[in-house]
């Protein structure tokens, strides 16, 4: 067997490759397009870093490849669809840089405490100024950490042991597990209100891009230092820029930025911020990790066909694909709708199966509800393969049960997302020609499509709920698709579903929610 390696990978990691017996290997980072075209015609894998460009064409070269592997997290630079389409699998390593990370991250809350990078500045120009940079001791201070992942928690610990107060905020972890860390957790607006630092962990999405921002700002703590080492659009920059001049935060330690490498003039510019270029993972010891954590997972692939963080590839057959497909859609519809309408701290989630799916090999199947309910949240690749994984990271439980009871939907599925003391519950099943839909919410019945773009309600059950929010929708040149009216009498309030054919800002979303009846409106986006 053949292993290529396209980039520079840790001695530590083609070290571990050169000693397997029966796989040779060609190391060289500097090979031209050509050139790796050449050597990949007979490779049985691929190792890659950021600089090689995976693209269709080089994918198409390689008739034998059977796996690519990326030593790191991101695969912007491998074409998933090509590769997929060929059958080969790619692998990542995350989280193998969450130490290198945390620690960064702990690094630039002690440098912007003590104000070490600008005493340092001020004695390089010849300055003597002791009084100027009078800092903050962390000691029986309080940080609050936003987002309770691998990095996340890796600070919380190092941060317990300067014998700070730890507070986080992360939907998608169980108390238990906060409780084992020995982190309390609280809600965002009490983390704003309260501590001292306050330290990103968060991924990047529609929901926390510009999460720091004038709004959020105001509400924290006077003086409040702030650090970010996770995605720079989790704060709008301006109004940081904004926030640092008026005297509202004290300090900010940025390692990320919106718009990398060229970072914001004003930023350079403003007092009281240090910056990094997105340096974080970069340690000599995360590099070795990631490089021999590809190397073993190439090796137990070749070997024993063993799939480990694969980014692309279900484990299923392809007569278990085909048997299942309508029903894997269903599932991770479902799965994503639950989990952009859940208001719970998430410790479990159960998974019901009816009819002819009580037969099958269900387990590849919730491994897409999985991934339904947990991509839109994470900022690691989630997918068919790692999302078991990932929710017992997160100290959720997942339990499977099926059922052999008649119910008015054949081989229907059943999803309940569940904390302490509440459960959120939504069933689906699939019609005739695979028409994918959702049958019931809140146990309250309803059937609509599962469509791109959904409009979520609860409202109390009185008279001109619906026709308001026709109007509103009307007003804004949004067509309704379809719409779903439930109630039950055992249920505290009537469900209402819309599918329309084009968004829905926020700016409509935000007067729907103002409707006096209206108690939770959300926009759910499941796209084609």
């Amino acid at each position: 067997m053949k292993v290529v390696i396209s980039d520079k990978l840790s001695d530590e990691g083609v070290e571990f490759l050169r000693q397997q017996s029966d796989i040779v290997v060609v190391d060289s980072p500097s090979m031209s397009t050509d050139e790796l075209k050449a050597e990949l015609a007979d490779a049985d894998a691929l190792i890659v870093r950021s600089k090689t460009k995976v693209t269709p064409e080089i994918i198409e070269s390689a008739k034998r490849l059977r796996v690519i592997g990326r030593a790191g997290a991101g695969v912007d630079n491998i074409d998933l669809e090509a590769a997929t389409r060929r059958g080969i699998v790619v692998m990542n390593t995350p989280g193998g840089n969450s130490t290198s990370a945390a620690e960064h991250a702990l690094a630039l809350l002690l440098a912007l405490a003590r104000k070490i990078p600008f005493a340092h500045e001020s004695l390089h120009h010849g300055g003597w100024n002791k009084s100027a940079f009078i800092g903050k001791e962390v000691q029986g201070k309080t940080l609050g950490i936003l987002g309770l992942g691998k990095i996340g928690s890796v600070l919380a610990r190092r941060a317990m042991g300067l014998e700070m107060k730890v507070l986080a905020y992360d939907p998608f972890v169980s108390e238990d597990y906060a409780a084992d860390l020995g982190v309390e957790l609280t809600s965002m607006e009490q983390i704003f209100k309260t501590c001292d630092f306050i330290s990103l962990h968060l991924p990047l999405s529609e929901k926390t891009r510009h999460l720091i921002c004038a709004e959020t700002l105001r509400q924290m703590k006077d003086g409040v230092l702030i650090v970010n080492a996770a995605r720079g659009g989790l704060i709008k920059e301006d109004d940081l820029i904004e926030a640092l001049k008026g005297g509202k935060v004290g300090g900010a330690a940025l390692d990320v930025f919106e718009n990398e490498p060229n970072i914001s003039q004003r930023l350079r510019e403003t007092p009281n911020v240090i910056l990094t270029p997105h340096i974080a993972g970069s340690t000599l010891e995360a590099q070795a990790k990631v490089g021999l954590d590809i190397a073993k997972q190439i090796v137990n692939f070749l070997k024993e066909n063993v799939i480990v963080n694969a980014v692309n590839f279900p484990s299923l057959s392809p007569q278990e694909l085909a048997q299942l497909s309508h029903y894997i859609q269903l599932g991770e519809k479902l799965g994503s709708f639950i989990g952009q309408i859940s208001q719970i701290r998430l410790s479990e989630i159960g998974i019901r199966y009816y009819g002819d799916l009580t037969q099958i090999n269900y387990k590849p199947l919730s491994n897409y509800i999985l991934k339904g309910i947990l991509q839109p949240i994470l900022s690691e690749e989630v997918n068919e393969i790692n999302a078991r994984s990932f929710a017992r990271d997160r100290g959720i439980s997942v339990i499977e049960t099926v059922s052999s009871r008649e119910r008015t939907y054949s081989n229907l599925i059943s999803l309940q997302l569940r904390s302490k003391d509440r459960t959120e519950w939504v069933e689906g099943a699939v019609l005739r020609q695979g028409n994918l839909r959702l049958v019931s919410l809140d146990g309250i019945p309803v059937e609509i499509q599962l469509g791109k773009t959904m409009l979520v309600m609860r409202n109390e059950d009185r008279p001109g709920v619906i026709g308001k929010v026709g109007s509103l929708l009307g007003e804004a040149n949004i067509n309704i698709a379809s719409f779903v009216l439930g109630r039950s009498s055992d249920a505290p309030h009537a469900v209402g579903i819309v599918n329309t054919d084009s968004d829905i800002d926020q700016s409509v979303l935000d007067q729907i929610r103002k409707i006096p009846a209206i108690q939770f409106a959300q926009v759910v986006y499941l796209g084609d």
